[in-house]
Order: C-alpha cells, then structure tokens, then sequence
C-alpha cells in the first residue's frame, strides 16, 4: 500500500504535472470562477486574470507555463483575434475605415509620444529603451472583446474602428521591433526592407485571394458535413497565423486576417459561427486569459521602491495614453460618451503584444529587470481595468439602444416578433430556417414555429404523430443555431386554411415557406397551395428558393415596384432584406423608382442598418415583366428578390401573377425569393373567412393569359405524337 500513496502523492507535487490533472483543474477554474465573482459584481474576464495570478508559479505554485498550457495560451489569443475578425461588420468598417485609420494612428502615436519623454527624462533611460518601452505603450490586446460580444455590442461603429486599430497599431508596433532588433544587429538595410514587403504582399494574396475561393468551394461541395466545415475553419486560422510569422509579422495578425477573409463565407447567426464563438468562449479564450495572470509576479513590489515607482508610473502612461486617443477620436468622429468608454475599455488593456515587445527587448538587453517587472504589473491593472470600463460601457450602449427605438406600431411589435415555417419536408427546409434566423428580430423572445398541415381524414391522429417524428430533426438543427424551435402538427381540410388558422392564433408577423415543386395544370387550377396561402393572409409572405448555401451569395437584386412604399408592410420587409444583407455581408442592387427609394432610404436609416445599397432607377416598371430579358443582368450567386403584392392592394400589377412562373422558368438555377408585403386591414378583414373564397375566380387579362398559356403548353405537347406520325405516312406514301 506504501508505494501506491507514494505514487498517489507524487502526482500532487507542485507545480502539477499530470496532464489530466492540470486540464482538469484549469476546466474547475473555468467553471466556477465567473460563477463566483460575479456575485460581487466582478467581470468574469478579471475572475480569469485574478485565477491566473492565483495558481501560477508566482503565487501558489499550482501550475507552471508547461508546453502545454503555452499552446492552449497561443490558441485562445489567436481565437480572440480571430473571432474580433469574424464578426466585424464588414460594410460598417469600408464605410468609416477612415475612423478606424484615425484612431489608429492616434493610439500609436500619443502613447508614445507621452511615454517616450517619461522614460527618457524622467526614468532616466537611454533612447533605444525609451523608445521601445514607449513603442509598448501603443499596443494594446482585446482582452476585454468577449464582454462586447457577449453583450451583443459588436457590431457597433466604436468597436469597429477600435479593432481595424488594434491591427495597425499592433503591426506598427511589431514592424518597430523588427526594425529596432535589426538596427542593434546592424541588418537593417535595403534587402532587409524589400524582403519585408515582397513577404508581406504574398501573405496578404495567400490570405484574401487563395483561402477564400477554396472555402467558397470547400462549404458547397461539402455542404452536409457541418464538422468538417469548423475543423477546415480552424485550419485555416493556423496556416494564417503560420504564415504571418514566416512573412515577419506576428500570428495575431494572421489571425486577424484569416477571420477578415472567412467573414463574408460565415454569417453571424450561422450554425458554424456559433459553434466557432461556443468553443471558444468556453475553452481557449478563458485558457488564454488564465495565462495572462500566470505571468504576474506580485513580488516584484517588494524589490524596492524604484521598482514600485517604475511599475505605478509605467501602468499610469499606459492608460492616460489610452484615454487621451479614445478622447480625440471621440471628439474628431462626434461619438458619445459611452462610446468613447468602449473604445477606452477595449483598447486599454495590454498582454499579447506587450510582453512580446517587453521580452524581447529585455533578452536583447535593451530593457532592464525593472522594465519587465513593471510591465508585468501594468497587465494585470488593465486588464482588469479594461474589463470593468468594457462591461460598464457596453450596458450603457445596451440601455441607450433599447430607449431610442422608435415609438410606432411596427417597432413595439418587432421585439415580440413571430415567424411561421409551414414545412412538409424537414431535409429541404434547412435553408428556410437558417433564413428565419437570419432575419428574426434578436430581442423577440418568441421560438421559431415550424408547422405542417395534415388532412383531416380517418388516419389524422396517426398522420399527426408521423409528422412531428419528421419534423424532429428540424429541431436538433436549429439547436444548432443556439435558436428555439415550436414544432406544431395540426389537422385541417386543406393546407390553406390550417396556415391561415395557425397564424391567427399565434398572431405571426412574417410566414416563410419553400418553393414549391412544379405540378400539372388540373392540379395547380384546382388547388394552388402557394397563391392559397399568398391570398389567405395579409401577413408579410415569402416563398424561397435557395440552390446553394447561404453564406456563399455575393449580392441581393431587389425588383421593387411603384407605390411599394404605401403598403402597411413596407418597412417590416425592407429591414428583413436589409438584414438578411447585414448578416452575409453582401450589398443590395435595388430596382425602384425614385419615391420608393427616398422610402427605403430613410427606412434604412431609421433602422439604422449599416447595409451598402446601390440603386438603379427604370423609367417604366412594366419592363420586368419580361423578366427574360434581365436575365443577363443576374448572377449565378445573386439572390433574386422580387417584390409583388396581393389583388387590390395600392402596389398590385396585374402581371404579378406571371412572375412566379416566370421566374422559375428563366431563373431555374439562380437563389430566388417571391416576397409578398403585409395589406391594410381591408384585406385583413377577409381573413375571418379562411375556408370562403370571396372571388372564386377571376376572369382578369392575367388569369385569361395564364389560362391561355397552361391550355396552349397541354395542347402543344398531345398534338407532338400525331404530327410525327402523319409526317412518317406522308413519308411511307412518297416512297
């Protein structure tokens, strides 16, 4: 029994070695550290960092930074990187880069500018010390971006231009210590510069040019191993960051880069980006943080007071620095408060890139052991600083956002917002849903309802249960949308009328259902299930095909006809388009006459969406009706979304009926969405008639040409056989 407790106590040693025990004691820190500090109203991000100080060899002598905990560290700082990339608003960013450049330039410049004549007149060290300690000053790590992501604040213009910044003053400051480590080995010289440059440039084609295309090809061709899509995700994150060390640059920047690249291939309310932000939020960013605390030694304060002074004044430079470029960039750009506190928060912390500089001055002897030790400290104070003004300044933003919705009908009802999927086949549906969660309103509290109809007739009961067994995988798939599912059977004589019932009864906003497969002309006289549905409900309707992923669309052709602004349901379906834009990061070509784009225009302002929108004016609208001529102006990726109207509405064209068929015909191939706006409470009042047709049959010049062109298709396809074979009489007769 001696040796086995002697065994058993050898794997208790400190530092801890076990690899099951150190990945098991880093997952309780994980678990239970935010659990607990939250509590007495401390960020989990700081829970992390105080851990780290706690556990490492500084402190308690728990862990040690083995290869292992160094390589978990490395990930988790190229995932923070990584995901910042990812979810930056692509659109937001091309259209204020010129902020993101200023503010940049302000956070590169006047830390260094403050902190160079500090530790060169006052801390009395030489220029190249001075200099790089001051450059150190300029970098900053977004240690603090989970909160901003947590909380739903990402996409704000602050963080955009905050994190374009992160990478210029980063690379800036990285670019100085090569230049700096190559002065003092007396190799900066003219190879040196055009070896820099010719590398960098074939990095940034390898990352935006090469990687793109296959993940383009990689995401269709392989489009149901949804695994595969996140472990080719990750290679390629690592290949980047890989080949920025080989270009000269740091990994975080090929990171960073890698998730630029990936951005409009991964919308941010995909299954794949929240399998992306899960894991890492769960795993490798927390490990990174942990890691940040284990470099703190809080022993360096007992050194002796130059080593406190050195320390208190190197953490006091670093975050006036910081504070003074938040303050002019907030000035320069007319931002609010809170926004000058997010740029502050998510700017003012320091780790990566800082001891990374810190280090390797200090192996190359420019920089002392009261550098590095001052620095040290300066970590913990912002990160821990930089959390709290984060968390604090993204609930302001969260709270100023919410009182400024505007006080109409349209908007009370969007944050309790319902969508309804009538769906027959779970298989094909999938586009379908990740289209409703795309567009879904985020602060409605209300699941997703997916619906099927079953006849009611003798073996209804049986059917019932059958159908909701299909539609069980359509809840594992939203599942993994990290989005709630309503899953309803119900019985009624028809399709048309069991949609209508159910979306009374939940009082739906917006109903979403697939294309629908072409049928014989007896059928689709007697009962078209689509044009059922369409004048059944006033509700905003949209029928979808989708023939490739959606994230591997380059662009929305939006068809808006006149007077489309004067239907109740306008703004609701122009917000929906715009942020079907936003999610792919794709812009919108927009047909429409001139009133209707003042209309969208404003709208879109109103939403405040950041979309890019590009108008193109008709002179007479009725030249889409043969949609066979704009053929040549549509894309294979194009996502084609025409807008009609029901019957006696202010907008409705009597060709509207046409189009579907049209449509289908001409544009079999290409992504296609048949949008019908929500009517006034005239066409609503007919809604308490679901099973009563008021105008059974219409004899318009549209119904008469569509019944002429099915009529004229069947008697052209019986009469092919007789002309064959009285050509094969007249042929036997000649001979």
């Amino acid at each position: 029994m001696r040796p086995y407790y002697d065994q058993l106590l050898q794997e208790f040693h400190l530092p801890l070695t076990n690899p099951v025990l150190v990945f098991s004691l880093v997952l309780f820190i994980i678990l239970l550290s935010p659990i607990l500090l939250k509590r007495i109203n401390i960020p989990g991000t700081v829970g992390l960092i105080l851990s780290g100080v706690i556990i490492g060899p500084h402190s308690l002598n728990l862990l040690e930074k083995s290869s292992a905990v160094e390589l978990f560290s490395t990930i988790g700082l190229l995932y923070i990187m990584f995901i910042a990339g990812l979810e930056l608003d692509v659109n937001e960013f091309r259209k204020h880069r010129h902020k993101s450049i200023l503010f940049g330039m302000l956070t590169f410049s006047l830390p260094i500018s403050i902190g160079f004549p500090v530790c060169y007149y006052l801390l009395n060290y030489d220029f190249s010390a001075s200099f790089l300690t001051a450059s150190m000053f300029a970098t900053h790590t977004l240690v603090a971006y989970p909160i901003v992501s947590r909380m739903g604040v990402s996409k704000n213009q602050a963080v955009a231009i905050t994190v374009g910044g992160t990478i210029l003053t980063d690379t800036a400051v990285l670019i100085i210590l090569a230049v700096i480590m190559g002065y003092s080995q007396g190799t900066v010289d003219q190879d040196f510069w055009i070896r820099l440059g010719i590398s960098i440039a074939i990095f940034l084609a390898i990352i935006f040019l090469i990687i793109p295309v296959i993940a383009r090809w990689f995401f269709s061709n392989l489009e149901s191993e949804k695994h595969s899509h996140y472990i080719f995700v990750l290679a390629a994150v690592f290949f980047s960051a890989f080949l920025a060390k080989v270009a000269g640059i740091e990994p975080i920047v090929g990171a960073f880069a890698a998730g630029l690249a990936l951005n409009p291939l991964i919308p941010n309310s995909s299954a794949l980006m929240n399998r992306i932000e899960f894991i890492g939020n769960a795993l490798f960013i927390p490990f990174f943080l942990i890691s940040v605390g284990m470099l703190v030694d809080l022993r360096v304060l007992l050194n002796g007071p130059m080593a406190i002074i050195i320390a208190v004044t190197l953490t006091t430079v670093a975050l006036v620095g910081k504070w003074v470029a938040a303050f002019f960039t907030q000035q320069i750009c007319r931002y609010s408060p809170a926004q000058r506190q997010l740029i502050f928060g998510l700017s003012s912390s320091h780790a990566a890139a800082t001891i990374a500089v810190i280090l390797v001055g200090y192996q190359a002897r420019i920089l002392d052991l009261n550098i590095l030790n001052g620095t040290i400290l300066l970590i913990l104070v912002t990160c821990v600083v930089a959390s709290f003004v984060t968390e604090k300044a993204a609930k302001l933003i969260v709270t100023d956002s919410t009182s400024e919705l505007p006080e109409n009908g349209s908007d009370r009802d969007a944050g309790n917002e319902c969508i309804l999927l009538p769906i027959s086949d779970a298989k094909s549906s999938e586009k379908i849903l990740e289209l409703a969660v795309m567009i879904k309103e985020k602060q409605s509290p209300n699941p997703l309802t997916v619906l099927t109809v079953v006849p009611n007739d003798e073996e209804a009961e049986r059917n019932v249960q059958k159908a909701r067994n299909e539609l069980e995988p359509m809840v594992h798939y939203a599942a993994s949308f990290d989005a709630r599912l309503n899953v309803i059977a119900t019985i009624d004589y028809n399709i048309c009328s069991g949609v209508s019932r159910t979306a009374k009864e939940l009082m739906s906003d917006v109903i979403i259902f697939g294309w629908p497969h072409r049928r014989g002309f007896i059928n689709r006289m007697i009962n078209d299930t689509t044009e059922s549905i369409v004048d059944c409900t006033s509700k905003t309707t949209l029928i979808c095909q989708f023939t490739r992923p959606l994230a591997l669309h380059r662009r929305v052709v939006l068809i808006c006809p006149p007077f489309a602004e004067k239907e109740k349901g306008f703004e609701q379906w122009v917000s929906k388009i715009a942020r079907l834009a936003q999610e792919l990061s794709i812009p919108v070509l927009c047909n429409c006459e001139k009133k209707s784009r003042t209309a969208i225009q404003d709208t879109l302002r109103k939403i405040q969406s950041g979309v890019t929108i590009n108008f193109e004016s008709f002179k007479n609208f009725r030249e889409w009706e043969g949609l066979e001529t704009k053929s040549a102006n549509i894309r294979e990726d194009d996502i084609l979304v025409f807008v009609g109207s029901r019957p006696e509405s202010v907008s409705y064209k009597a060709f509207f009926e046409l189009i579907p068929d049209k449509l289908e015909a001409h544009f079999a191939n290409i992504s296609k969405i048949m949008l019908y706006p929500a009517q006034f409470e005239s066409r609503e009042l007919a809604e308490g008639y679901g099973d009563i047709v008021a105008n059974p049959f219409s004899f318009s010049k549209s119904a008469v040409q569509k019944i002429g062109r099915e009529l004229g298709g069947f008697i052209k396809k019986s009469s092919l056989p007789l002309k064959r074979n009285k050509g094969k009489k007249e042929k036997n007769h000649g001979k």
